[in-house]
Parts: structure tokens; C-alpha cells; sequence
């Protein structure tokens, strides 16, 4: 592990292997890039950042791994955007994916092979989600893989409410000559939602399909729910250099488990597979709201494999 200078900040290097790891664990505990060294000495990222990043403006960067907690996307109130009322009854705002993404974080330790860090909520943050507790990212690297741990203990003497989220900005594209319609992604999923951004309500998708390539419009902020599987996968049509997306131990999560994929424009050089705890507004439909009892601690685990 090395500390480097990247555009003026101080970030942490990574490398195992044929594959190379950067990331700012002190600011929103983000993974920036994770490129792999092929065999002809050519380069090619698996997850995307982008070159012209603003390092000082960290939410808007569309790249790396923005955590998203305590809730993932938005969050409603009787209509009302970036609201939630937490389960006295207090209706409090909050922002779009919480405020961890580019939140203050203290490494609570760093070697080798990946970092732990720990939130230090700021005072607005203590506003909005005013309960005694600590949340921890916890990345582990490998040559051909990543582990992301999200863990929340709870000091307090209530239940704590989450439904915390990845945000994978995936390289895609990642080979020359090669449009989103030459790649697939297999989802099995049982039922598939897009949220209502006027009043939070997640609209079901009648029809869709498990396997679909990356062109298809539809696939486009689509929610995926009731997995038939833990594992999600992806890559080129011919089935070969597939990415996959693993959560927790398996081979079942919970039903309300969501993976959504994003894109911005039709010519992003990134597609996002996202795996949730639950699907957007939780705090309101209490679908995959999941509450850490006082004294415990829960923890939501996701694998990236190229293998």
C-alpha cells in the first residue's frame, strides 16, 4: 500500500497482483478506480473514474463506489422529496443517498490488503439522523476481486433504522470497437420496480427479462427485487471476462435485497450495478428497512469478482 498525491489530495495505492487499487478512505471512504494489467501490458479499468473529477466536490463525481447511507436514493415524506420520518414520528430531511458519500471518515486501520474507516458525522449529519452509533466501510482486496463491508453498530436504546447501498460505477465499454448492445447482464430477479420521483412510490415493471444487453432503454434506473440468486453478472455477449456482483454469504439474501442499474447518457463510459439493502424510500414503504437493535451490529456485504 502506498500514499500518493492525486491532484493535490493524498489518496491510498493498492497493488496485488495484476490489479491496482485507489482509494481516498479518508472522504466518503471512497473507492475511486480499480484497473486491471492484462498480459500484453494494456490497462483496463473495472471500475470507472473519471479524469476530470472534481476531488473537492466528491458527491458529484460520477465514479468509483459512493457509499450510500443511512438510505439509498430518495427518500419521501406524504409527497414531499429528501424527507423521512423516522419511526417516532419526527419528519427530517435528507439528502439524496444520505451523507456518507462524501462524508469525513477516520482510517481505523490500513495495511496491505485494503482499509477499515469509520464515519464522523458532521453536526447537520447529527440533525438528520440523530442516533448514537458507529458506521464503518471495510474494503478488502485481492488480486481478481474486492470485498466491501458496510457496519453499523448501535449504542443507542432504540432500534436503528438503515437501508444503506453501493453505488459501482462500472467501465463499460471496456474493450475498443465495442458498443453497451455487445454486453449483457444476467439478473435473476423476481420482480423489478422504477420509483416515482413525484411522490416516492415504486411503480412495478410488468414485464421484463433476466438476461438483457446493456442498450436496452429499460434497463435504465430499473429496481430489481425478490432475487432468485445472491450473484449478478455481466460482461461481453460471448459469456467470457464476466464481472460478478455477489451479496452477502448466499446463496438467498432477504426478498427486499435490490439491485438497480443506472446509467446518465447513452454515451457514458460507465453503467452502474448497484446492490442495496433495499429498494429506494424504504423509510416510507418500510420495504427492506432494516432496523440494528440496541447493542448489535449488523453487516450488509458485497463481492466484486472478475472470477
Amino acid at each position: 500500500m502506498q500514499t500518493i498525491s492525486f491532484k493535490g489530495k493524498q489518496i491510498r495505492k493498492w497493488t496485488l497482483g495484476a490489479s491496482t487499487f485507489l482509494a481516498w478512505p479518508e472522504v466518503g471512504a471512497r473507492l475511486m478506480n480499480w484497473n486491471l494489467t492484462l498480459a500484453d501490458g494494456t490497462v483496463r479499468d473495472i471500475i470507472h473514474w473519471p479524469e476530470d473529477a472534481n476531488m473537492d466536490a466528491m458527491a458529484k463525481v460520477r465514479g468509483g463506489n459512493p457509499v450510500l447511507f443511512p438510505f439509498s436514493a430518495r427518500t419521501f415524506h406524504d409527497g414531499q422529496i429528501y424527507k423521512w420520518q423516522d419511526p417516532e414520528g419526527v419528519v427530517r430531511d435528507m439528502p439524496l443517498h444520505g451523507f456518507a458519500r462524501d462524508g469525513v471518515f477516520r482510517i481505523e486501520s490500513i495495511n496491505e490488503g485494503g482499509f477499515l474507516a469509520v464515519l464522523e458525522p458532521s453536526e447537520k449529519a447529527k440533525e438528520i439522523y440523530p442516533y448514537n452509533y458507529e458506521f464503518s466501510v471495510r474494503y478488502r482486496f485481492s488480486e481478481l476481486a474486492l470485498t466491501v463491508d458496510f457496519i453499523l453498530s448501535n449504542y443507542d436504546k432504540k432500534p436503528l433504522p438503515w437501508s444503506a447501498g453501493n453505488h459501482f460505477y462500472f467501465q463499460l465499454p471496456w474493450h475498443a470497437a465495442t458498443t453497451r448492445k455487445d454486453y449483457r447482464i444476467i439478473l435473476p430477479a423476481k420482480k423489478a420496480f422504477h420509483h416515482n420521483f413525484d411522490n416516492g412510490q415504486l411503480v412495478s415493471v410488468k414485464e421484463f427479462n433476466e438476461q438483457t444487453s446493456f442498450d436496452d432503454p429499460d434497463l435504465i434506473d430499473r429496481i430489481h427485487c425478490k432475487l432468485k440468486s445472491n450473484k449478478v453478472s455481466f460482461g461481453p455477449r460471448s459469456g467470457e471476462e464476466d464481472i460478478h456482483v455477489s451479496i452477502g454469504a448466499g446463496p438467498s439474501v432477504p426478498p427486499w435485497t435490490a439491485v438497480t442499474t443506472w446509467t446518465e447518457k447513452p454515451d457514458s463510459p460507465f453503467y452502474c450495478v448497484e446492490p442495496w439493502m433495499g429498494p429506494p424510500n424504504s423509510p416510507e414503504h418500510k420495504n427492506g428497512l432494516h432496523f440494528v437493535q440496541p447493542g448489535k451490529t449488523e453487516i450488509f456485504t458485497v463481492e466484486v469478482s472478475l472470477v
